[in-house]
Parts: C-alpha cells; sequence; structure tokens
C-alpha cells in the first residue's frame, strides 16, 4: 500500500479495466511519458470538478491590476477639473492604477512646465488615496503619469464594505425581533357583558 491507501504495483491493462470497472471508477492515466506508465483508479468527473474549483479559488485570491485613464487637457475648467479629480479618486478607492495624460494642442506644446504643474496639483489633490507611480513624462503631444493605490486602500475599502454588511445584517436582525415581539403579544380584550 503507498500513501492515502493506494495500492502500488504493475498490474496489465485488462486487470486495471477490471478493477476500475468492479469499484465502478475511472482509470486515469496520471504520468504517460513514465516508463511503465502510472494509471490510477479515481473518480474522473470528480477530479475535473475538484482542479475546476481550485483553479477558480486561486483565479479569485489574484490581484488584477486594472489601469484606468483619465485625460486632461491644459485649459481645463475648475468644475471639470474636479469632476475628473472625484473619477481618480473613485478608481483609487476601487484600487485601480489611474494613467493620467494631459494633451497638448498647438501652441501648448511649447508649455510643458504648464501641463507639469497641473499633473503635480491632480498628484497633491489624491495624494491621501494614492502615490505617484511614475513621474510625469513627456511623449509626443501629451504628458504622462501614473498613479497607484496605496497598498492598504483596497483593504481598508473591504474591511469598511465588511462593517457596512455587518450593520445591515443587525439592523434587519433587531427589526426582525422587533416584528416577532410585537406578533408575540397577546391582543387585549375588551371585557364582556
Amino acid at each position: 500500500m503507498g500513501p492515502e491507501g493506494e495500492q502500488v504495483g504493475i498490474v496489465s491493462i485488462g486487470e486495471a479495466l477490471r478493477l476500475a470497472q468492479d469499484s465502478e471508477l475511472d482509470l486515469v492515466e496520471v504520468a504517460p511519458m513514465a516508463r511503465p506508465p502510472v494509471a490510477k483508479l479515481m473518480d474522473y468527473g470528480k477530479f475535473k470538478y475538484e482542479a475546476a474549483q481550485k483553479a477558480r479559488e486561486s483565479r479569485r485570491n489574484q490581484a488584477l491590476t486594472v489601469i484606468k485613464e483619465m485625460r486632461l487637457r491644459l485649459k481645463i475648467d475648475p468644475h471639470d477639473y474636479e469632476t475628473k479629480k472625484g473619477h481618480v479618486e473613485r478608481f483609487l478607492k476601487g484600487g485601480d492604477k489611474v494613467k493620467i495624460t494631459v494633451m497638448f494642442r498647438g501652441r501648448e506644446q511649447s508649455r510643458p512646465e504648464m501641463g507639469y504643474r497641473l499633473l503635480q496639483r491632480l498628484a497633491a489633490d489624491v495624494t491621501e488615496l494614492g502615490v505617484v507611480e511614475s513621474n510625469p513624462k513627456q511623449d509626443g503631444r501629451n504628458m504622462v503619469m501614473v498613479i497607484a493605490p496605496h497598498k492598504n486602500a483596497q483593504a481598508l475599502q473591504q474591511q469598511a464594505q465588511a462593517a457596512a454588511q455587518s450593520a445591515q445584517a443587525q439592523a434587519a436582525a433587531q427589526s426582525a425581533k422587533a416584528r416577532a415581539e410585537n406578533d408575540e403579544k397577546p391582543e387585549e380584550q375588551a371585557p364582556t357583558a
């Protein structure tokens, strides 16, 4: 007997197939390149299902890095700037990196320092949510900067969501308890004459 109560040994293919049929299992070749090839008696459907579950679990635990992009113009209106800044904050709270692009047109290309100042201003405005991953760089007609969320930003957001859900659950439980108490109270009957 091998590990996990498995029988280890060399068996002919016919005998292995007979053993598989007798025990209502499948004969699965697990190491075809080995000499002699290695086969195993198992429930193949259950094996495939468990493998799919493990793959799904490993994908769920992976941190998927998404890069969102926000485009600005050099002559941006204050209200538009606040709106775009709000979007950047939302992306950073969601745990996504943000690529901010300032687009230059015509004569604006001769004033890259204004674009640099705009990007620095935005970075300073969202400094509590993220950190500048790559400093502003001129890329043809555009200037690009990448802001990444702080390491613990996503964990803090998940904790806040969990706290909100537990508060909702407690409130629902209390209202259900109050309803149940109201239903259990015997109604006062008026004395009959």
